[in-house]
């Protein structure tokens, strides 16, 4: 008789569970911090943006938001130890293209599921990629660039293989028949671009990000961007796509996720938050100065996460052609 009661006490408990779940997730947030990960080191652009973000959140959820930096291995240690947090709406990530999409399109595996293991609520802002070369190079145009690659070796840098900037160096090889554009890694932007300056290499693909300044001082010169229409603040830089060349036409996202299960009341109240954020004036006007503007409109929920799976697909049949793939 005894064991009947236990056996129905429990059952009546795990039938009540959901209301509780749903009682909780309603009353988020209820306590603080809030962690905010940044999978970057201190000074990049996503610990930036995550700390545009934070006092907005905070202000809009009543509750501390702290900006937590867990930087290592290209974004994973970050990115792998929010996958494995409590669905709980305590922790989140500004999470990033480097790791979602390209990684997952070279690396072999990965210690997470860049769609399933994650809540992905939308899209903050995009860094599109350019091609630059010295002030004083030879070439002035792309087209002049690019037809020196199909007969001789053209160097370009990198922060490394399989990110980003190789990708798109491997699909401007394959898009324009150039088999000596060669590629050569480097430990971050910052030695590519020493090099690119000492005249050892003859061009970096790279953020816009981090050379809007040397851009309009004139040591550097883009032949193209990648973004779809030419930027409003540097109107003479032409994009890729008008030169011919569509499929280079992308960048590196941030957006801001959650692990996997993160209850709907909660998803829906930090969803309406990014629209609101990203329109307040210092982060709007810190956006622009760094060439990294969110889209409009913004995407957001189910639009955010088809973009995220096509593009992980397109990046990888880029990938395979080219050959190109990280191990470890």
């Amino acid at each position: 008789m005894k064991r009947r009661h236990l056996l129905a006490a429990s059952a009546a408990s795990f039938l009540v569970a959901p209301g509780i779940v749903s009682a909780q997730a309603n009353a988020w947030p209820s306590r603080g911090p809030i962690r905010l990960v940044a999978q970057f080191p201190p000074g990049g652009l996503v610990d930036t943006v995550s700390r545009l973000m934070a006092p907005h959140l905070s202000q809009a959820l009543g509750q501390s938001v702290v900006v937590e930096n867990r930087p290592g291995a290209g974004g994973l240690i970050g990115t792998d130890m929010v996958s494995k947090q409590p669905a709980d709406g305590y922790t989140l990530l500004v999470s990033h293209a480097a790791v979602h999409i390209y990684a997952a399109a070279t690396r072999r595996t990965l210690p997470f599921d860049p769609v399933a293991d994650f809540t992905h609520m939308g899209m903050l802002c995009e860094a599109p990629m350019v091609l630059v070369v010295k002030g004083d190079s030879p070439f002035k145009t792309l087209d002049q660039y690019v037809t020196a690659a199909r007969t001789r070796p053209v160097r370009y840098g990198t922060s490394g293989i399989g990110s980003a900037n190789h990708l798109f160096g491997e699909m401007l090889k394959i898009e324009g028949k150039a088999p000596n554009h060669d590629h050569v890694p480097y430990q971050g932007s910052a030695p590519a671009m020493q090099d690119l300056l000492g005249g050892n290499i003859e061009s970096v693909f790279d953020p816009i990000t981090t050379n809007v300044a040397t851009l309009k001082a004139g040591s550097l010169r883009a032949l193209a961007v990648s973004t779809p229409q030419r930027l409003k603040a540097m109107p003479s830089i032409p994009t890729f796509a008008e030169l011919g060349f569509p499929k280079l036409t992308g960048s590196q996202w941030l957006g801001l996720s959650a692990p996997k299960g993160l209850p709907a009341p909660i998803i829906q109240r930090l969803t309406a938050l990014i629209p609101e954020v990203l329109v307040k004036p210092d982060v709007a006007a810190r956006l622009e100065d760094l060439q990294t503007l969110p889209r409009n409109p913004t995407l957001l929920g189910e639009d955010f996460v088809r973009l995220v799976r096509s593009q992980i697909d397109d990046w990888r049949t880029v990938a395979r052609k080219a050959n190109v793939e990280v191990i470890g």
